[in-house]
């Protein structure tokens, strides 16, 4: 029944976002992922990922055959593509393949399969496209908030950011400098987050063919509800970004030409300013930073390699945030806040609700609220006071976080169990 009432719950949202996107006369999150079916994708690995995703249901001769039967495709495709002089100018030529067998395993699903066998494969399925609707789903939700919020804030936080010494700014100048190659690799790493993801919910649900069940909560629980409750705050404070609103990709909609080199002033008080209707209105807060923060989280109890890639992906996801100017600082901090609250809300619902999963959930939703009342309502007194309000900043982001680890650790030690006692022998003389 629960999984019932969240298919239908994500079809009727599906369908609200493809009617809203249609009023302005663009295909919405259902028809773009339809015409993936034999369109070239927007990003064949993501295909290949939401694959991976489902074939954790599998056993290791089907996955054998899965991946084949999507290579095989995708070739076919390719050879198509190039006789008819097809060859796409934009996104993958590749990936079509990999959405084939997805959809495959759900009609041998129905098809094939009964009772519990039936429902499992279902899962996997639907495990993929879910994946991939969110990213759908997140293209329709940035051109909503370009065509219904004419004005954006962020000279609020253009003002405010000053608090924390202006770090896109500096961040910007240090990957300028850096030059081509480093801008590339970081680029590639913003781009693929969601790969990044699916390689460390891969390792979690690793069990998943041989025990026929799913863990109770893994790293896509937390990237969808990310992703589902981020644009909706981007409807509350609309903010397109310092490379937008102060440098050169704004065009004459930006406030100055400014970024990375000079900071903004802070001689006048901040207010709304009107935009474009094409930039996103994405930045508050920042969800590249809040994916990151949950890989960062969720990878802590893997192997090795793949704590210290976690590490990597989230350092290297700030400083392209900042570096290439499409957020403040304070939108990072927002953006931890954010995935701490989330992900602790998800935990407490997967295990029950105690009076600590309620203290830390509701603590972490006071700060997130009080942080964008501050930079909406406070935006001057913390740029003309940044001794006080940069460490208070810190300190709130620093406070979520140790409640969130103090927590969570007191819960895995209570599930745990106590170490059995074995019985001692005695000796006995006679």
């Amino acid at each position: 029944m629960l999984w019932a009432t969240a298919a239908l719950v994500t079809l009727g949202f599906l369908v609200a976002l493809e009617i809203a996107a249609r009023r302005y006369g663009l295909p919405g999150p259902i028809t773009c992922q339809v015409q993936e079916v034999i369109v070239a994708p927007k990003s064949g690995f993501l295909l290949y990922a939401c694959m991976a995703l489902t074939m954790v249901v599998l056993t290791r001769r089907q996955r054998y055959v899965a991946l084949g039967a999507a290579l095989g495709i995708d070739a076919v495709f390719l050879v198509v593509r190039w006789a008819v002089g097809a060859y796409p100018a934009d996104g993958h030529p590749f990936g079509n393949g990999a959405l084939w067998v997805i959809l495959g395993c759900a009609v041998i699903a129905v098809t094939r399969r009964t009772g519990q066998e039936r429902v499992l494969l279902l899962k996997g399925v639907g495990l993929g496209l879910l994946l991939l609707a969110g990213r759908k789903t997140g293209d329709t939700w940035l051109l909503i908030t370009s065509k219904t919020r004419p004005t954006v804030l962020d000279p609020y936080l253009a003002v405010a950011d000053h608090a924390l010494g202006n770090p896109s700014w500096l961040v910007g100048r240090i990957v300028t400098a850096a030059g081509p190659v480093a801008a590339r690799a970081l680029d590639y790493v913003y781009a693929q987050l969601a790969v990044a993801a699916v390689v460390v919910a891969l390792y979690q649900l690793r069990h998943v063919a041989a025990e026929r069940r799913f863990p109770r909560h893994h790293l896509v629980r937390t990237f969808l509800v990310i992703g589902v409750l981020g644009p909706g705050i981007y409807m509350i404070f609309p903010v397109v970004g310092p490379i937008f609103a102060y440098g050169a990709d704004g065009g004459h909609w930006a406030v100055a030409n400014l970024w990375p080199d000079l900071p903004p002033p802070i001689s006048a008080a901040p207010h709304e300013i009107p935009f474009d209707e094409i930039t996103p209105r994405n930045c508050m807060p920042s969800l590249h930073t809040a994916w990151a923060t949950a890989i960062f989280i969720h990878s802590r109890r893997a192997p090795r390699v793949l704590r210290y890639a976690g590490t990597f992906w989230l350092i290297a996801t700030l400083t392209a945030t900042l570096g290439f100017g499409y957020h403040y600082g304070v939108d990072l901090v927002a953006g931890v806040v954010f995935t701490l609250t989330i992900e602790a809300a998800l935990r407490s619902l997967e295990r029950g609700w105690d009076r600590s999963g309620v203290q830390l959930v509701t603590y972490g939703v006071a700060v997130f609220a009080a942080l964008l009342a501050s930079y909406r309502y406070l935006p001057m007194e913390m740029a003309e006071r940044p001794w006080l309000f940069g460490p208070l900043l810190v300190l709130a982001m620093a406070s979520v976080i140790y409640g969130y680890v103090r927590t969570t650790g007191q819960w895995e030690q209570k599930t745990v169990p106590a170490p059995r006692s074995e019985p001692e022998h005695e000796l006995v003389s006679g």
